[in-house]
């Protein structure tokens, strides 16, 4: 019976694409447990089927520990600039969200160093890979998080995700979408989607298949992650790294900033269901997105810095801790 139920569970976990994962946490030695228990105690024999209950705690475990180096290998394929050793040191987990496919959006707090300051510290949410096409968005966060242990960097409450939309990037061509073919970056819930974001894909756009917004907001599970993330951790400035206008655009309510390295702030236009849209002008969270020159050659190594310290240094100047009474309300996909 035991047998019976590895198999069925066995043949879920290939279909999800995550086998590879349960193995690498020891889960397919509860086969051989099994077949064991024929003979042993049944109190060995209990312990052996807690050991196989692949929805319980066992399972959750596994899928919590094994992720990371799984992915990591093929995140360093994909990204030349980004080694397994370094991937691996970033300490992202699971998120607990899945993209359509089943690979695991990993994530990372990183909490301030206490400074002895009676002020709350400001919170960041720095996202990558949201247009999986997009190869140095993710590539460049991977470098930021290895400075995050230095300097300014360490008075801040990060949340980084460094690839938003993991079917998209590592699918052998990698797209602008994910794997249903949506837009991440226009299925957000700004006031009157439901109106503008069609129209504006059929007028504007020519039913642009790079570009379609989704049937309804939030339908994909890695844009609610966003949401969700944005409702649980309250960011006071959200940084969304994109590729290749070559430019900074800020959504927001402070002063937007002059320039980041060489990219100089130029507005690229407000979008029915973007993040910018979403998170700057109706939740009133200031948000910067950094457009990168090229999408898949990076900038230099003195560049990467320059901009991660003029970033720093704006957050500094202009982005102060929300009062806790005025937190995000969740929305919910309907």
């Amino acid at each position: 019976m035991a047998s019976a139920i590895m198999a069925d569970a066995f043949l879920h976990l290939m279909q999800r694409g995550i086998l590879a994962s349960v193995c690498a946490a020891g889960l397919v030695l509860a086969t051989t447990a099994s077949a064991a228990s024929k003979d042993a105690s049944p109190a060995s024999a209990e312990s052996n089927n807690k050991a196989v209950k692949l929805g319980g705690a066992t399972m959750s475990a596994a899928r919590n520990a094994a992720p990371q180096v799984d992915w990591c290998q093929r995140f360093s394929a994909r990204l030349a600039s980004l080694s397994l050793e370094t991937c691996r040191q970033s300490g992202l987990t699971p998120s607990g969200t899945l993209s359509v496919q089943g690979f695991p959006i990993l994530h990372r707090q990183i909490p301030p160093v206490k400074s002895g300051k009676s002020t709350p510290p400001v919170r960041v949410l720095l996202l990558g890979g949201i247009h999986g096409d997009e190869l140095t968005a993710p590539a460049i966060v991977f470098k930021w998080m290895q400075w995050m242990n230095q300097g300014a960097a360490q008075e801040f409450h990060w949340s980084v995700a460094p690839v938003v939309n993991p079917d998209g990037f590592l699918t052998n061509k990698p797209t602008r979408m994910n794997a249903n073919g949506v837009d991440l970056n226009r299925n957000f819930p700004t006031p009157d989607w439901h109106q503008e974001a069609p129209t504006y894909w059929v007028k504007r756009t020519g039913r642009d298949p790079r570009r379609f917004p989704g049937k309804q907001p939030l339908s994909e599970p890695e844009s609610r992650w966003v949401n969700d993330e944005i409702a649980r951790f309250k960011p006071d400035v959200v940084i969304s790294v994109h590729a290749p206008f070559g430019v900074l655009d800020f959504d927001g309510p402070v002063q937007p900033p002059r320039k980041f390295g060489r990219l100089v702030f130029t507005p690229v236009g407000v979008y029915p269901g973007s993040l910018g849209n979403y998170s700057g002008l109706h939740k009133k969270v200031p948000i910067i997105t950094i457009e990168l020159p090229n999408a898949l050659a990076m900038p230099s190594e003195a560049e990467s810095k320059k901009i991660w310290e003029d970033m720093l240094t704006w957050i500094q100047r202009n982005v102060s801790q929300k009062p806790v009474a005025s937190p995000i309300r969740q929305v919910v996909a309907k």
